[in-house]
């Protein structure tokens, strides 16, 4: 090798090793921070593949379940993936832990629709317990199920157990017996959205509707409270209002306790968290794959009454909630008040790029903000 080309490898060398320092993955190869809407590298060089996920902290471990995505489609052709990390930056692929059947009578069959799974265990049966909005192949977003799978292991593999509607026969805990009374329904209106249609629809039109076969469910998440009684919080009502039901002892169905919130309110992907005694709920519009200004919702009961707030997200971008949409929010162990917003940012052009956009919960005058950070660590919550 001549001098000139020793120069040029030397310069080359440096110039590698000073992008190194400034990016978000150590000298082993690791990550020690967190970089919203880039690539991430599951152990294996990929970029992880776990959209609409949602976060189980068992045993000192973090378990990611989220959707498998392809190239060209949103429906499912592998299932629910899994991926572990016991420092939130690092992530090992656990494989498939909800496959799709190649049945076709099967509710799961390959090209139907697994959309925002979460994962819960519960301790009394030494379950793990996994929750999905399910759309039936070839029905598109009609059929508005609930899907629950039950595995003896965290990272599966899950067996179905059952899927359909919510709470069929059952009334909301706060609609009124008059509500529960109207005659009014959805064919005396010749449009939807006027005013008089959106006043019956806070009265429970959709609620009537759906009474006997069970409410609708779409975007959904899971919550654990203090005392171990589980939630499943849901889009429903044709995504306009959201439901919160309690779930029974094994977490494998519902007590028939449930309320609504903010009927009309048009919001879906719910994320819950709770903090001195207090619940808060980061929701988003519903305007299909496109991005929008976030909600948040507070209680000091989770059965409510909810109050309504102005978006979270604070500066540049903020009105797309920094071109993501929340799917969890995920406690910090070991850390005191440590939250992540989890979200997404979608594309549907080619799904399997969808980015991941993980950003800290910071409160101010006591309700929760988030900012936009190229790039942060845990170190932040100290």
């Amino acid at each position: 090798m001549n001098f000139k080309n020793f120069l040029i490898l030397n310069i080359i060398l440096a110039i590698l090793i000073s992008c190194g320092q400034s990016s978000s993955v150590n000298i082993e190869g690791e990550y020690s921070s967190f970089t919203p809407g880039e690539i991430w590298e599951d152990n294996q060089g990929v970029h992880i593949n776990a959209h609409g996920g949602g976060i189980l902290y068992h045993e000192g471990v973090y378990y990611w379940f989220g959707e498998h995505k392809g190239e060209r489609s949103n429906s499912a052709f592998v299932g629910v993936t899994c991926y572990s990390s016991t420092d939130l930056y690092n992530w090992k692929n656990e494989g498939v832990a909800l496959t799709v059947s190649d049945d076709e009578e099967s509710p799961i069959v390959r090209g139907s629709v697994i959309e925002r799974p979460k994962v819960i265990y519960n301790a009394k049966t030494d379950k793990f317990v996994m929750y999905f909005h399910l759309e039936l192949k070839g029905r598109g977003y009609e059929a508005a199920h609930v899907a629950v799978a039950v595995s003896d292991n965290v990272a599966g593999p899950y067996q179905l157990v059952k899927n359909g509607r919510v709470n069929a026969g059952k009334w909301p805990l706060n609609m009124t017996d008059e509500q529960r009374n109207y005659t009014v329904e959805s064919a005396h209106f010749d449009k939807w959205w006027t005013p008089q249609w959106m006043e019956a629809l806070k009265d429970g039109l959709f609620v009537r509707r759906d009474f006997e076969e069970g409410q609708m469910s779409r975007d959904m998440t899971l919550f654990v409270d203090d005392d171990n009684k589980a939630y499943h919080i849901y889009s429903s009502e044709e995504n306009l209002t959201l439901h919160i039901a309690e779930l029974t002892d094994d977490y494998l169905g519902y007590t028939g306790d449930y309320v609504r919130v903010e009927p009309g309110g048009h919001n879906e992907a719910p994320a819950i968290f709770k903090k001195d005694e207090r619940y808060f709920m980061i929701t988003s519009g519903c305007t299909g794959w496109d991005p929008n200004a976030a909600r948040l919702l507070t209680a000091d009961n989770i059965m409510g009454p909810w109050t309504l707030h102005s978006n979270p997200a604070l500066g540049e971008d903020a009105e797309l909630t920094f071109h993501s949409q929340s799917t969890f929010i995920i406690p910090v162990q070991g850390k005191e008040d440590a939250f992540i917003f989890m979200a997404d940012r979608w594309r549907p052009k080619n799904p399997i790029d969808g980015r991941y956009v993980w950003l800290p919960i910071l409160f101010e005058d006591g309700l929760p903000v988030l900012k936009w950070f190229d790039e942060w660590d845990l170190s932040i919550f100290d």
